[in-house]
Order: structure tokens, then C-alpha cells, then sequence
């Protein structure tokens, strides 16, 4: 009999993705989805990005360097460059969208059974990444109540055992919009000098900060062997079906051996690497515009959001997602009802169950993301469905 492999079996379902065919049926029904569970902006991709694949006029659409284009790698040098972070092309891997960045790293720098402390809530797919690796994600978590600020250092110093090699940070996170301070980033600095640990650096929201600048890991100082960055477009340029992202570190070794991973699968996708140059020589005014409309997204869905009752959501300082409380029993149920028994006005609303972003069994229950990624007229009517929501939901406490 033909099996499916442990690592197979072990692959975790994706919290944002695994309610689609509950959202597929309401659809089918007639009922219109407010689609607040992924992180799908519906601000358009530039049109200058566009235009660039669009116009290409090369005849054959062949590999490119296994590192990406020089030409992409040198604009890249002069965006880091914008926001204070100094490297060289040979220091920057073209990766096939964040996701491989991450994966990069991992398969880099760890072995089977090593441990990678990562406070939750967190991205998911960092424990995709960590099964496809072997490895084992250690959760420290950080709480609703502060606002999901980092855990205190001893918090991660009481995790750190003789198989720990790694900290996972996001910043601006996902899924929470917590932005870290300087403070709080030095401190991951000075524990991973001192107990030689990685500083994985996923920073694919660093533009959309709303309180000050995003301070990176790569500012850090005395750690460049340890940090390694790992960036993408998606969310950048609102261009996340390009699929281009960035592994970034200024440690050779770690380079010479994500190279050889890079090697194995050929090159990153020609057309997002034009897309990728082309974003590069757009004005340095452009987030500007976008980050307002997204700052005022957020400021409408955590207003909503404190006005209802038994609901309670911290100001997020980055990305577009905020994480809130809610007065229910369990969120998974709460989220599918929402698909499968509810409407309001013709509508419905689909959240990402909070539970699957935590490590820790049990954690998440009432809690759900939400990602503000429509316009504020939807967002408004999203609102008012969650509000109704509440109202009917059986499973309310």
C-alpha cells in the first residue's frame, strides 16, 4: 500500500486558506464575501510595474543567474540603501517570493531537530517551513493586553536549550501589526550574540509603519554574521502573485550555502524580476499614498472594532492586520459559521481563526485576524456584519 510520508502527514493546513470552500459555497448561495482572511491588498500594482513586463521584448524567456538578474540585485542595492541598510549585490539571493526566502534560510543554517524560538502569535507558514526542514518551532508568547509586544528576554533566554540555533522576528508582524522599537530589537541582538543564535528577519511589511520608521535587524550592530533578512514584493508593490522576493545577509558561509539551494531550483521567475526593477524607479513618494490609505483603514476597523461589545483590539503600528477579542466560544467555529449560517444584508464576512497562528495548543480560541485590505466603504460593511455577527452567533459568551 502506497503511504504519504510523516513530513506529509505533519504539513499543517493554512488558517487563512482552509475556510475557501466554506467562502466558495456562500458564494454559490448568492451571498457576498468581505474578504478580511488574507492579506490580498486591493490597492492596484503600479502601473509603471505592469508596463515593464508587458513591454518586454526579449525572444527567448530563459534562466537568469541561480542569484537573480545583476541589474534587479543592483536597483536592490539602492532601495536598502533608501532605508538605511548597506549591502552589496553578491549579499542578496532573488528568491521565488518570500516564502523561499524563509525556506532558504532554514534548510542554510539548520538541521533536523534543531529549535527556532519565534514569539506567537506568527505567520503560519513559518511552521510549513519548519516541517519541510525538520526542524521544531518553539512559541514565546507575547499577549493581546500589551498590545503583542515582544515577550521579555527572559521570556527567550528560558527557551534557549542546546538545540536552539535561531529566533524568528517579523516586523512589522503578521499577524498582529505589532511594530518592534529599537529597544526591543537591540535586545534580540544582544541575546543572539550571546548565546551565537540567528536572527531571522522577515520584514516583507517594513514601509507600512505609522508611528516613526521601521528599525530592521540589518541596523543592528556587531551581529552582521548572525542576521539574515528575508524580504518580498508582495505586500511592498501590492504585487503578491509576482512571487519575488530577497535573502539578504552579510555572512559569506550562509550566501555559499542558500546559493547551492538557489542553484538546485534554476532561477527565480524572469517576468517578476522586471516587475521587481521596475518598482525599484518608482518615486520615493509612492508609499506615502499608500500607507495613508492603509492607516486609514486601520484607524476605521479598530474604531469598529473597540465599539462593539466584549471586543477588544490593540492599535496595530504596522502591516494590515490587526488582531482582536472576541466574545465567542471558539474562533474556528465562529469563523466557518460566519460562511456557512450567516448573513446580513446579503453578505457575510470571512477572518482568519487566530488559533492556527500560535504555536502553543489552546491559545487563539477567541481571538481572530482581520486584514484591512479593502476600501472603507467595504470595510465599513464588513464591520456591520461582524457587529450582526456577534448578535446571532449560538457559541457567544
Amino acid at each position: 500500500m502506497l503511504t504519504i510520508s510523516q513530513r506529509g502527514l505533519a504539513m499543517p493546513a493554512s488558517p487563512i486558506r482552509k475556510l475557501v470552500p466554506f467562502a466558495e459555497q456562500a458564494k454559490k448561495k448568492g451571498t457576498q464575501v468581505f474578504h478580511l482572511n488574507i492579506g490580498q491588498p486591493d490597492i492596484e500594482t503600479p502601473a509603471a510595474v505592469l508596463d515593464a513586463v508587458r513591454k518586454s521584448d526579449f525572444k527567448v524567456l530563459e534562466y537568469s543567474h541561480s542569484a537573480g538578474n545583476e541589474s534587479y540585485r543592483k536597483k536592490l542595492v539602492g532601495y536598502y540603501a533608501s532605508v538605511g541598510i548597506h549591502v552589496t549585490p553578491q549579499q542578496i539571493i532573488i528568491t521565488t517570493g518570500g516564502s523561499e526566502a524563509i525556506l532558504f534560510g532554514f534548510m542554510s543554517c539548520l538541521d533536523p531537530g534543531d529549535e527556532v524560538i519565534i514569539p506567537e502569535p506568527f505567520y503560519a507558514n513559518y511552521n510549513g517551513f519548519a516541517v519541510a526542514a525538520g526542524v521544531n518551532v518553539v512559541p514565546v508568547t507575547s499577549f493581546i493586553n500589551d498590545g503583542f509586544a515582544l515577550p521579555p528576554i527572559e521570556a527567550f533566554r528560558e527557551k534557549i536549550t542546546s538545540k536552539t540555533k535561531a529566533i524568528v522576528i517579523c516586523n512589522p508582524n503578521n499577524p498582529t501589526g505589532y511594530a518592534y522599537t529599537q529597544l526591543e530589537m537591540e535586545a534580540l541582538g544582544k541575546i543572539i550574540k550571546e548565546h551565537n543564535l540567528y536572527l531571522f528577519a522577515d520584514e516583507a511589511y517594513r514601509e507600512f509603519t505609522y508611528d516613526g520608521n521601521q528599525f530592521s535587524a540589518m541596523h543592528l550592530q556587531g551581529v552582521d554574521d548572525h542576521v539574515i533578512l528575508m524580504d518580498t514584493i508582495s505586500k511592498r508593490y501590492s504585487a503578491c502573485g509576482g512571487r519575488i522576493g530577497a535573502f539578504v545577509t552579510k555572512n559569506q558561509q550562509v550566501l555559499n550555502a542558500a546559493m547551492k539551494f538557489a542553484q538546485a531550483r534554476l532561477s527565480p521567475p524572469s517576468f517578476a524580476q522586471i516587475a521587481g526593477e521596475a518598482a525599484c524607479d518608482l518615486p520615493a513618494n509612492y508609499f506615502e499614498t499608500t500607507k495613508a490609505e492603509y492607516q486609514k483603514r486601520r484607524d476605521l476597523v479598530v474604531r469598529r472594532l473597540n465599539a462593539m461589545e466584549g471586543v477588544f483590539c490593540p492599535n496595530p503600528g504596522g502591516a494590515f492586520y490587526a488582531m482582536a477579542s472576541l466574545p465567542i466560544d471558539d474562533s474556528d467555529k465562529f469563523c466557518q459559521w460566519l460562511l456557512e449560517s450567516f448573513s446580513h444584508n446579503g453578505s457575510t464576512i470571512m477572518l482568519a481563526p487566530a488559533t492556527g497562528f500560535y504555536g502553543t495548543a489552546g491559545l487563539g480560541k477567541q481571538e481572530v485576524r482581520l486584514a484591512y485590505v479593502l476600501n472603507t466603504v467595504d470595510l465599513e460593511k464588513a464591520m456591520d456584519c461582524l457587529e450582526q455577527a456577534l448578535k446571532e452567533y449560538p457559541g457567544k459568551l
